[in-house]
């Protein structure tokens, strides 16, 4: 909810007007160490309450997580630009290689996700995972760096990157250099 709103410009509200409820996890991209948020009618909250009560749910002392999250949201808007900037750099990255292994759709790209097609039958989008995570000495002799990325092979032709709070512009850098290495190790 809260990467949309970033990426559209609007307030959260304007996307759930025409919600029944709306859930809100504080731990994704605000970067609280866990929490969220139930919102609908009075009703519908009153019965989740009363089933996260019977299934044993619930915490005390819930102070430290509410500021959290608390300052999550209001740092949100400053802290998901940062990675919508980011992830967007990478997809640019990945259009420069001009690789005939991989391709992104730069108008896809609107929020901390981006989306790379796997172009022919090798690498797999699970083994490109490997070889993005994996650092091989052939790669320190070649960079100078040890790099491990981690993406998530997410179809027989695709796999996902997600830019988090953690991630930085530099991060993001040497992300594209391994990509870029990496490719070029496969076309060999």
């Amino acid at each position: 909810l809260m990467n949309a709103a970033v990426a559209q410009d609007v307030e959260p509200a304007r996307i759930t007007q025409h919600c029944d409820s709306v859930s809100l996890c504080f731990s994704k991209g605000l970067g609280a160490p866990a929490g969220a948020v139930l919102a609908g009618r009075r009703e519908f909250v009153a019965e989740a309450w009363r089933v996260r009560k019977l299934l044993g749910g619930g915490m005390r002392q819930a102070g430290v997580l509410a500021a959290a999250a608390h300052f999550g949201l209001e740092h949100a808007e400053t802290t998901l630009r940062r990675d919508h900037d980011n992830a967007r750099r990478f997809a640019e990255g990945i259009q420069e290689l001009n690789s005939p292994l991989c391709s992104v759709n730069l108008a896809a790209v609107e929020t901390n996700i981006v989306m790379v097609s796997i172009r022919g039958g090798w690498p797999s989008p699970t083994e490109l995972c490997e070889h993005l995570r994996a650092v091989s000495e052939e790669e320190m002799a070649e960079t100078g760096q040890a790099v491990s990325v981690l993406l998530f092979p997410w179809s027989a032709h695709t796999v996902r990157a997600v830019w988090h709070r953690n991630v930085s512009a530099r991060d993001t850098e040497l992300a594209k250099n391994k990509l870029d290495f990496v490719a070029r190790k496969c076309q060999e």
